[in-house]
């Protein structure tokens, strides 16, 4: 039996980890980091039975007491709480495997720390790259650790590039949904609800994951991720907008032979890949059906209308900590809009001003990555700030 932890067990890349698992049949669940959905936590303890869990804090453990035994699941595993108990799940001495699937930073410390072990990393927290990739690169050279991707597109990619030379691929091509407002104009954007953004035509994810692709910011994201994960410059990272979601990620050769990976919308594949990779096994999944796709479309993403984007290509060529800066304004401009604070479009208005105060430095430790982050994060709320007086007046 292989040993697996997870990291977010209770979001939707958690929870479908955790269907991959029973599908596979042959994976053994030794610890589960949640943040504050209890009963669902313990609902999977009772079921997979792991030995160490991970809560956001005291009151979420007791909570986390009486859900469990509620359900007369036996004794309890060990609880820990905050970061030091995510840095335990991601380190615990039987897991082989860590799916890392938090949302936003929060990840950043346990995915290194687990790095650091030597684990392999299923990884599906691109903020941990986009905040520090050139670290935790080294990191992962250092310990020998593997970094899978579980983001559909660097899945992609990743099985796109198998068997392939770096010096005979002219290109990454990533692709887009284009999210709700694909077809929308300025204007309607400007005056989208919370609920029209997170009415996601394709695929189902949690509402910060759903916001950022509501703005492109996701796929932003995305760029400086694929950046570390497979070694190519910004100019070499394309992205094109396809509805469908059919076509997860393409590469372009240098001779101008194309290389695109298909599949079903649906991230128990990509997440089934990187736990079973260098193999492939049978999954629990319908194959895609030809015959029900009447159209396969593409089209440039308009980063006017999307500026997310364009500030996500900015960083990442500005370099430095300058990504970390962009990934904690965009994380608290985010949950903004959540709270019904700001407007959709001041959402980049409020990442070009934190990213426009910050003085990019060389990520060259751990420390520096998170100075960087809090510092951002407090100019964002500067802006927010700024944004709400404005709007008094």
């Amino acid at each position: 039996m292989k040993a697996i932890s997870i990291l977010g067990s209770t979001g939707s890349i958690g929870c479908n980890a955790l269907k991959v698992v029973e599908h596979l049949g042959d994976y053994r669940v030794v610890a589960l980091g949640a943040g504050r959905n209890m009963a669902k936590l313990a609902e999977q303890t009772a079921r997979f039975q792991p030995e160490l869990v991970s809560v956001e804090n005291e009151d979420c453990a007791e909570t986390f007491l009486r859900e469990f035994h509620k359900l007369g699941g036996g004794a309890a595993p060990k609880i820990e709480t905050g970061e030091k108990g995510l840095i335990a799940i991601a380190t615990h001495e039987a897991a082989e495997t860590i799916v890392s699937a938090t949302v936003g930073a929060i990840g950043f410390v346990p995915t290194l720390r687990a790095i650091e072990a030597g684990k392999r990393i299923a990884l599906a927290n691109k903020e941990t790259l986009v905040m520090a990739g050139e670290l935790m690169t080294k990191a992962a050279a250092a310990s020998g650790a593997e970094l899978l991707p579980v983001d559909s597109e660097h899945n992609a990619l990743h099985q796109c590039l198998r068997g392939e030379t770096k010096k005979e691929v002219k290109r990454l091509i990533l692709t887009a949904s284009g999210g709700p407002f694909r077809t929308k104009s300025r204007l309607e954007i400007e005056n989208a609800t919370r609920e029209q953004a997170l009415n996601h035509p394709n695929w189902k994810m949690g509402d910060k994951i759903t916001i950022d692709s509501a703005t492109l910011m996701n796929k932003g994201l995305e760029v400086i991720e694929a950046r570390w994960l497979f070694d190519f410059p910004a100019e070499e990272i394309g992205v094109v907008v396809h509805p469908q979601s059919v076509v997860h990620s393409m590469i372009e050769m240098v001779d101008g032979s194309i290389i695109a990976q298909l599949g079903v919308t649906d991230m128990k594949h990509a997440i089934q890949y990187a736990l079973t990779f260098p193999e492939r096994q049978p999954n629990c999944l319908e194959p895609l059906d030809f015959r029900k796709i009447s159209q396969l479309t593409f089209e440039e993403p308009d980063m006017e209308k999307f500026p997310c984007l364009a500030l996500a290509y900015k960083a990442l060529k500005i370099g430095g900590t300058m990504p970390a800066a962009l990934n904690a304004a965009n994380e608290i401009a985010v949950q903004a809009f959540l709270d019904d604070k700001i407007r959709l479009s001041e959402i980049p208005k409020i990442i070009e001003f934190v990213m426009n105060r910050h003085q990019p430095q060389p990520v060259s430790n751990l420390e520096i990555v998170l100075e960087t982050d809090a510092q951002a994060r407090k100019n964002a709320i500067i802006s927010l700030e700024k944004s709400a007086l404005a709007t008094k007046i």
